[in-house]
């Protein structure tokens, strides 16, 4: 794009004189020096625009205002400003991917067209590398790719794309090292962020996202990684439209951009090529010094956090709002920024047409089984998930043992029987919260693929729980074993069967109550401290330490009592344990009788309900298993739901607010939009 400048009369009575652009032309060819190639790229990609796009926040508070661009296959445009001043905000609302707390303004266009970004079309990568940490490169790609491509393609050729999009990111020498994270060396932070890529690049997507990917980077890390990047058109032969948020890049990162987007307080100060950005800022009095990034001098010139911190000689003395301002106001009145409506515009009216949704994607039966595999290698391998929990298991066990040892019949064994079922059913189960921070990770990689579009909610759950029973089977009968035979419970293989059963039903429902927990509070500290509360209030109105009778009946017997899941497991383990025993009656020296039988103890020690069985209570459990990860699943989907319609809800709001006025006769469907004109056609 070849552009000159042209001085222009001061800015409202300022003495700094700005410049303005005069553009010849505003079609560069991209990426390919290859017209055919050029003119595919752009029959057959992504052309995003937005006009006059604004978002704020709850309570007015304006994060973006007015901004115009566009985005084109082959390109790669950076969004670049100084901390908080939009670039996330902007890139997730491009994406679709804006907060329930905030209302947005403005058009934003696929080719021409309001419509949704379908599956397989568009990819996000987060600035934080949500990854499974205990799996290889080549694992997280390709049960990624398992995951996202469609039945139809056999795995070998699932595989072989995987391994293809691994060496396209320069990892080949990493495939068969463990991602790592705390605790765990692995990979360094530029491959994982080159893993982040691969997995969101499998379906090769034409509109890629990216915020912040060179977050936390070295420079030599920040170079490979974009150039990688940046060189993907050129890999695949596809017209992809890349748009990638970006906080500091150096010099040689810089340059591999094409287009610059440069916000200052959620403003357009630049919007152009790269190339042409530091003319822009020299010929309005802010020249970059020799030798020196022009991305560090662009981001010093506008950042108006340290105003009082930089020395009077910098940017001539100006104050760095007025710079700012006088930066703002000569875009707006150049060349470049009315080309750049015009090409919008252009667009509009040159629209490729909908997008065609990609149905291609793997089935129900796939995912969950895929997941499984996946959830079950991930647990398997970190020593947090079950592991550390079963090594503690067994040593609680194993006092706990101790201390009933040979509990013997007699009339004191019957308070000891029942403090050993209660702290069975309490605290030994309560300890399943220590996987918690575990599944806060999973949870993490399930937010970041289902955001993707790479499965559904209802595999995810189904995977999770059948990876789980295993090792849930483990823990609850190696320790149960321990705890049973140590102090010498009631004999039979029935009943200690009986035993681990509900034990293995009652970590389940830890767990799932947990996970519900991890849906709506997915911070894992606070997390522990919720879930520890709840179970903690479960656990007194259980029914033993405040016999079922006495319990206050508003609230706490009525509901409470009979929801909690302890009531069930107390009475599952004493019928287990006092049916068909009888043991010294303290009152035989008062006229009763010599013995009494477990049943009478049910009743009149712990006030039990004995008119149904045992296996009652251990149903109950697993149907309190089933609703709690239903429940779970529920809130999942609703939260997906109710969000766009907070959205929605919020933007509208805020038209009515600002009176903003639309043509009646508008059908916003799928019209074309023409920018120029403010209004639908």
């Amino acid at each position: 794009m070849a552009a000159s400048f042209r001085k222009s009369e001061p800015v409202q009575g300022r003495s700094q004189t700005h410049a303005t652009f005069e553009v010849e032309n505003l079609n560069p060819t991209p990426a390919s020096n290859n017209g055919c190639r050029s003119n595919r790229f752009m029959e057959d990609g992504v052309l995003l625009t937005w006009d006059d796009l604004s978002v704020t926040v709850a309570g007015g508070r304006p994060i973006l205002q007015g901004l115009t661009g566009y985005a084109r296959p082959g390109e790669l445009l950076a969004i670049m400003g100084p901390s908080g001043c939009g670039k996330s905000t902007l890139l997730d609302t491009l994406a679709g991917r804006q907060g329930p707390n905030t209302s947005q303004a403005g058009h934003i266009l696929i080719n021409g067209r309001k419509q949704a970004l379908a599956y397989g079309t568009s990819a996000y990568v987060t600035q934080d590398d949500a990854l499974i940490t205990t799996l290889t490169v080549r694992e997280a790609v390709y049960y990624s790719a398992q995951l996202q491509l469609p039945d139809t393609m056999a795995n070998s050729e699932k595989k072989e794309r995987a391994e293809t999009t691994i060496r396209e990111m320069g990892l080949q020498d990493a495939m068969d090292t463990r991602i790592g994270g705390w605790g765990a060396k692995g990979l360094s932070g530029g491959q994982k962020r080159r893993v982040s890529i691969c997995i969101e690049i499998l379906t090769r997507p034409k509109l890629l996202f990216l915020d912040e990917p060179t977050s936390g980077l070295d420079s030599a890390a920040s170079y490979y990684v974009m150039s990688r990047i940046a060189s993907l058109n050129q890999k695949d032969n596809i017209g992809r439209t890349i748009i990638a948020s970006i906080h500091q890049p150096s010099a040689e990162v810089f340059q591999l951009f094409t287009n610059l987007y440069l916000l200052s307080a959620g403003k357009t100060v630049y919007f152009g090529p790269v190339s042409a950005a530091n003319e822009f800022f020299a010929l309005n009095g802010f020249p970059c010094p020799s030798h020196q990034n022009p991305s560090d001098h662009f981001l010093k010139t506008i950042n108006k956090d340290f105003d009082k911190d930089i020395e009077q000689g910098f940017a001539n003395g100006i104050p760095t709002l007025e710079v700012i301002d006088i930066l703002v106001k000569s875009y707006k009145s150049s060349d470049i920024y009315q080309m750049a409506q015009k090409e919008v515009a252009q667009i509009c009216k040159q629209g490729s047409g909908a997008l065609e949704e990609n149905n291609r994607q793997s089935g129900f039966f796939t995912q969950w089984h895929v997941l499984t595999r996946r959830s079950f290698t991930n647990m398997s391998r970190d020593l947090g998930y079950y592991w550390l929990r079963l090594g503690i298991y067994i040593s609680l066990s194993i006092v706990l043992g101790s201390v009933f040892s040979h509990i013997g019949m007699d009339n004191g064994s019957i308070q000891a029987r029942g403090s050993l079922m209660m702290f069975v059913a309490s605290f030994l189960t309560f300890m399943a919260i220590g996987g918690f921070p575990s599944f806060v990770e999973e949870m993490k990689v399930f937010e970041r693929e289902r955001l993707n579009g790479h499965y559904g909610v209802t595999p995810f759950v189904i995977g999770n729980t059948l990876s789980a029973l295993p090792f849930l089977a483990l823990v609850a009968l190696i320790p149960g074993a321990i705890t049973y035979f140590l102090p010498g419970l009631h004999h039979g293989y029935q009943h200690f069967l009986f035993f681990v059963m509900i034990l293995f039903a009652c970590m389940m429902l830890v767990e799932s109550l947990m996970m519900i927990v991890a849906s709506v509070v997915p911070n894992f500290l606070m997390g522990i401290i919720v879930g520890a509360g709840i179970q903690g209030i479960m656990i007194l109105v259980g029914g033993f330490f405040r016999l079922p009778t006495d319990l206050p009946k508003p609230l706490l017997k009525y509901p409470f009592y009979h929801i909690v899941f302890h009531k069930y497991a107390y009475q599952g383990l004493f019928k287990n344990e006092f049916l068909g025993l009888t043991f010294p009656n303290a009152e035989a020296g008062n006229g009763g009788s010599p013995t009494i039988t477990g049943e009478e103890i049910l009743k009149q020690t712990w006030h039990f309900e004995t008119a149904y069985s045992k296996w009652v209570d251990l149903a109950i459990l697993f149907a309190m298993v089933v609703f709690y990860r239903v429940l779970f699943l529920i809130i999942i989907k609703t939260t997906e739901k109710v969000k766009p319609l907070m959205v929605k809800f919020m933007s509208a709001t805020r038209k009515e607010r600002t009176q903003v006025t639309v043509n009646p006769s508008a059908t916003p469907s799928a019209t074309p939009y023409c920018a120029d004109k403010r209004q639908w056609q």
